[in-house]
């Protein structure tokens, strides 16, 4: 299994009228703890896309358990925990860092397309060599 924490502090921007983070916020949220797992584990999308391959996100879910605010800081706790023999699935879990409290938890879904034609595509082999030491088969 693949898994990364980054910390995100709500910025006031982030919130809605009621004072709570805005729901559309949690997608950029898991959008930060993807990049940073796929970053730490060298595959950043910059070098994705500069080996001619995109990563669009095909689904989403958001549960919402508990109320963020300004200026509190998350943990977006981001885990593949399956290989992906075509499909992507990221899992999240976002929580408050002061009381562990869960905010939020979700997945995206995700496949590879090729830069120039834009048609889906199995996982690259460049991509399969960096995760596949992480799942036992």
């Amino acid at each position: 299994m693949i898994i990364n924490k980054a910390e995100i502090r709500v910025r006031y921007a982030d919130t809605d009228q009621m004072h709570f983070v805005y729901n559309g916020k949690y997608l950029e949220y898991f959008e930060v703890g993807r990049t940073e797992m796929l970053r730490e584990i060298g595959l950043a999308y910059s070098v994705i896309e500069n080996k001619g391959y995109q990563l669009p996100v095909l689904e989403t879910y958001v549960k919402f358990l508990s109320p963020a605010f300004y200026d509190d800081i998350l943990i977006v706790e981001s885990y593949m925990k399956e290989y992906p023999p075509f499909k992507i699935h990221i899992d999240y879990k976002i929580y408050r860092k002061e009381n562990n409290a869960i905010v939020a938890e979700g997945f995206t879904g995700h496949v590879f397309i090729k830069k120039d034609t834009k048609k889906p595509s199995r996982p690259p082999a460049f991509f399969v060599e960096v995760v596949k030491p992480f799942y036992k088969r």
